[in-house]
């Protein structure tokens, strides 16, 4: 079973400013407090096939996952693939950028979650904990971002 759970903001920062901080997923543990540590390989500028590898909490329970960036459209287009196979994945994830008229940039971001094992039964419960919090990160990762983002 697969579901998918998204959310939509609008952060008071360009498109090309908020696209380089959202492509470098160094910066997840700023608004996911569920991300514990993550690392890029390679060091660099993130690209094509840059993976990304973090231990995350979940449920009371730590886990590794490992994201693979699958596309970069700059500035409007991120996805990526989740590598690792735990209970439950991230299949398919990303966000999608757009300008607005006044210089803000409209962000939406979503997964597509996955159950393995187990994790088929689980996974609904899963998608429901994350589109009740998806208004909330969205606004974690729009304070994040002004934040990070000097005017």
């Amino acid at each position: 079973m697969t579901t998918q759970f998204e959310a939509t903001v609008e952060i008071d920062r360009p498109i090309a400013e908020v696209f380089a901080y959202l492509a470098d997923g160094e910066h997840d543990p700023e608004f996911s407090p569920r991300v514990m540590r993550i690392e890029k390989s390679p060091a660099g500028p993130t690209a094509v096939g840059t993976v990304f590898r973090s231990t995350v909490k979940d449920a009371g329970m730590k886990t590794r996952r490992e994201f693979r960036i699958k596309e970069l459209a700059t500035p409007t287009r991120i996805r990526w693939e989740e590598l690792s196979k735990n209970l439950v994945t991230a299949a398919e994830g990303g966000y999608d950028l757009e300008a607005t008229a006044d210089g803000t940039t409209k962000v939406r971001i979503f997964n597509v979650l996955e159950g393995h094992g187990i994790g088929k039964f689980l996974v609904g419960l899963a998608a429901g904990a994350a589109r009740k919090d998806a208004p909330a990160f969205g606004q974690r990762i729009k304070a994040a971002a002004e934040a990070a983002i000097a005017r």
